[in-house]
């Protein structure tokens, strides 16, 4: 498996049989009993999103984990169960995202880089999975609501989301882009209580789509200077 001691280093987090069932998985040796079994797999993709929803660096890396699942069932044999369980316990967690807002702001960021990464590593003929299209901009327009731009690591989070997908995302529906950036900008100009990094944060995401989802070489040092100091 590609930086297999990458992927060991990511589930060392987990219990030793967590573990075993991990990389099991990631092998593609659980499809090897007999026939998928969907109850491990839905196990697999449980395991998966608790962990999202309660480690920030596991979050951000579970997509290619998931990524390297789904292909190994495919492999060995044709089939979509682990995805499909996967995206029901998204959905899941879609339904009840504001309740777990409410209940942990370090959560609900976990599930949007989590939900953001899975959007960015699962595609369907190359392409992104429609389903996640519409639940991806709810996610990220409700971090560009004027309450979640007074948090910091809210704002953190969506610009972190936009430099990784927002190219992609645009691509899928333009109309809802510009409605996020109307926000976006709304915010920056209109809202008197933003921290001095949140109003940075906003013009450097501003600027990032404005010049094509990419800086120029002074506006990137112009903000990495200033994030840095």
């Amino acid at each position: 498996m590609e930086n297999s001691s990458k992927e060991d280093y990511r589930i060392q987090s987990f219990d030793i049989e967590t573990q075993k069932l991990l990389k099991t998985a990631l092998k593609g040796q659980l499809l090897q009993f007999h026939k998928p079994s969907a109850v491990d797999l839905e196990k697999v993709s449980n395991v998966i999103v608790d962990q999202s929803l309660k480690d920030q660096v596991f979050s951000k890396e579970s997509g290619r984990i998931c990524y390297t699942i789904v292909q190994a069932e495919a492999k060995q044999s044709n089939g979509n169960v682990f995805r499909r369980n996967l995206l029901n316990r998204m959905q899941k967690e879609f339904k009840a995202r504001e309740e777990t807002r409410s209940r942990s702001i370090q959560e609900w960021v976990c599930y949007v880089t989590f939900m953001c990464n899975i959007f960015d590593y699962l595609k369907v003929n190359n392409m992104p999975m429609m389903a996640l299209v519409h639940p991806v901009f709810d996610c990220l327009l409700r971090l560009a609501q004027p309450d979640a731009l007074q948090n910091e690591e809210e704002v953190d989070c969506l610009v972190l989301q936009l430099h990784r997908i927002g190219d992609q995302l645009e691509k899928m529906n333009e109309q809802r882009m510009d409605e996020l950036f109307f926000m976006l900008r709304d915010g920056f100009l209109l809202q008197q209580n933003l921290s001095s990094m949140a109003r940075l944060l906003l013009l450097e995401i501003l600027e990032f789509r404005a010049g094509g989802w990419r800086l120029s070489e002074t506006a990137h040092k112009y903000y990495y200077s200033e994030v840095a100091d």
